[in-house]
């Protein structure tokens, strides 16, 4: 078997990886019946067809000829350092961490500064755009999880709302 496009071989077997672990972890619920589904059937059937756009896209990239043989390049480890630093950022201001002592800071300061450090994984970064992102996420969001859906969490410090 010759690979004929690594970035399409490599996305595939990510794809047939994670659709394969969340099919399997959605057998540990009740999968059910089409017309009484469980809490299992929903994840288990779009595990499965992720699996099987996985498997497609992966046998393509052994069958299908391409220019240069679409080589994967270096990591980037700037986008991947400021992505992950923005949802860990998100993730702890949220929550905060007792056990450090920073306390939470709610949904709004958490979504500002996911905006703001996730804008530094680009080549660019324009502050006054940032901003009005930051605000309409952040307005939606809360529209969406506090109004809409009645989620119970933290949406300001609780400085300010004490």
């Amino acid at each position: 078997m010759k690979i004929k496009s690594q970035k399409d071989f490599f996305a595939g077997l990510m794809f047939l990886g994670v659709g394969a672990a969340f099919a399997w972890g959605a057998t540990t619920y009740n999968v059910g019946s089409g017309a009484r589904m469980g809490p299992g059937y929903f994840p288990l059937l779009l595990g499965i067809l992720l699996a099987l756009i996985g498997a497609v896209i992966t046998f393509k990239a052994t069958t299908v000829e391409t220019p240069d043989g679409e080589r994967i390049g270096q990591w980037a480890w700037r986008p991947l350092f400021f992505i992950l630093a923005a949802n860990f950022a998100f993730g702890i201001l949220l929550e905060g961490l007792p056990s450090l002592g920073i306390p939470a800071l709610g949904l709004i300061a958490g979504i500002y500064a996911l905006t703001f450090i996730s804008s530094l994984a680009g080549s660019e970064f324009n502050a006054r755009a940032v901003f009005v992102l930051a605000t309409v996420l952040a307005i939606g969001s809360y529209v969406t999880f506090v109004w809409m859906l009645k989620l119970q969490f933290r949406v300001w410090p609780s400085f300010i709302t004490a």
